[in-house]
């Protein structure tokens, strides 16, 4: 898999999401409880505005001195014997991380969640020396015993799964032979994972954020499968976009508090780790650490009015908060990022060519922008991608006429004054109809076309200025 989950039009994705009556209860069932628990734990902090102000500082800072910030972490990194690998693009990532796998011999790798590892298509690669590659976190491991299903939502990859698909799953793939009880679901998941950190050769993490004082990558996760992965296997690879740093230990305490609370509405989650690589013989430590830094486009986003995607936690509170999202669900989009951020954050990453109904997937509401902990401007990003589609990629020839007609038209008032007359009789013919012409039906078909019958602005403005002046023309 990478970035792209579907080869699918656009419009067939949104379909079939609308469609699929369980999905979209699951999907707003678990938005509502996501967005209550935010709800509840930032209320306790009492200041979350001040909290964002602060983080969405953090962020920016660190953006506008990443050279500076990856250099002094990779140079702390290798100081205590890790292995700090700077990838460009994805195909040098993953034949960094074959070329570890193929000097070790690893017939198996196991995996905790990573979003970035996704991207690039990290498992495929790795499939391709004949090496094993296990998901660790449950969800993940689910979607991949299931034909490897794509994740859904960022942080709850299975939510459009429930727990008798997962029974049916479990029983199919692997002779589970109990109920749908999600605590017998979740003893047969734990025995057959156990089996799997014990036998890998190589363990793979991502990072949810990197400290560059120190050289260290932290994870944050609830499950503790993160905690096998990088504690059992003798390798140990971390895989991290080049966004993903702090400077010290300090700010990632305000990250990792913000994330935590915008994802799951948790004070902290259950186990936050920080891996130092380390000269010492520990039995119990990875004999080598490798650390992948993955620019995959990102560096262009840096400098450009799109660079404050870049500040992204990957916590997914704007998908908990997002209607569309909430009635086409993930697959919809296409993408292995979903909702605001992945409409934002794909085209940017990927380019227009199967993109560009994205930034359009949004009602503009700006939800996503009120409710993102590092205030990421995301509804004027989408109206920014809209802006550049339309002037450089999307724009006919006819719909750029249009639009310069429409220009002249607005420039001119008695031109205007005119065009509304004559549009009139024209656009009641189409209104209480289920189908409009051209580029009206796609509004017509889910919405009823305004009828002209009514005053018109004008009319009624000059009616009651006439009111005012007492039955005379101003």
């Amino acid at each position: 898999m990478s970035i792209r989950i579907s080869n699918k039009p656009f419009f067939e994705r949104v379909e079939k999401g609308i469609d699929d009556e369980f999905m979209r209860s699951a999907v707003s069932g678990a938005q509502d409880r996501l967005e209550g628990r935010k709800a509840e734990s930032t209320a306790e902090l009492g200041t979350w505005e001040d909290w964002r102000d602060h983080a969405e500082e953090i962020r920016q800072h660190t953006l506008e001195n990443l050279d500076f910030y990856l250099q002094q972490f990779a140079e702390n990194a290798a100081a205590q014997g890790g292995h700090v690998f700077f990838a460009e693009t994805k195909e040098e990532a993953n034949e960094y991380i074959q070329s570890v796998i193929r000097r070790k011999e690893a017939k198996k790798v196991v995996k905790a969640k990573s979003m970035v590892t996704e991207e690039i298509g990290m498992n495929e690669a790795i499939r391709e020396l004949d090496c094993e590659v296990i998901e660790s976190d449950l969800g993940e491991w689910i979607l991949q015993l299931d034909d490897h299903d794509p994740p859904s939502h960022i942080v709850v990859p299975a939510l459009h799964k429930n727990k008798e698909q997962i029974r049916e799953t479990f029983h199919e793939k692997r002779g589970y032979g109990k109920s749908s009880d999600p605590q017998e679901l979740g003893r047969f998941a734990r025995e057959q994972l156990r089996k799997e950190f014990l036998s890998a050769d190589v363990g793979i993490t991502g990072c949810n954020f990197a400290v560059a004082e120190s050289g260290s990558v932290s994870l944050v996760t609830n499950e503790g499968n993160a905690r096998m992965v990088t504690a059992l296997p003798k390798t140990q690879i971390s895989v991290m976009g080049m966004e993903r740093i702090v400077p010290t230990w300090e700010e990632l305490d305000v990250l990792v508090s913000m994330l935590c609370r915008s994802a799951v509405g948790q004070k902290l989650t259950s186990y936050i780790t920080g891996l130092t690589p380390s000269k010492a013989q520990d039995e119990h430590a990875p004999e080598e650490f490798h650390i992948v830094i993955v620019d995959n486009g990102r560096s262009k986003i840096l400098g450009t009015k799109y660079q404050s995607a870049l500040q992204c936690i990957r916590c997914a509170a704007c998908i908990n908060v997002c209607p569309v999202y909430r009635h086409v669900g993930g697959h919809s989009y296409g993408s292995i990022y979903p909702g605001p951020i992945g409409a934002v954050l794909t085209p940017l990453l990927e380019g227009y060519e199967n993109n560009k109904e994205l930034p359009f997937a949004s009602s503009l509401c700006a939800a996503c922008t009120d409710a993102c902990p590092v205030k990421i401007p995301l509804h004027e990003l989408l109206l920014e991608h809209r802006r550049d589609i339309v002037e450089h990629e999307k724009g006919g020839f006819t719909e750029k006429m249009a639009m310069q007609g429409f220009a002249y038209a607005a420039t001119h008032p008695k031109m205007f004054q005119f065009g509304g007359k004559a549009a009139s009789p024209i656009v009641d013919r189409f209104s209480e109809k289920e189908s409009g012409p051209g580029p009206v039906k796609l509004w017509t078909q889910i919405r009823t076309l305004p009828s002209q019958k009514d005053d018109r602005f004008r009319d009624w403005f000059e009616e009651r200025e006439r009111r005012n002046n007492g039955g005379k023309n101003s």
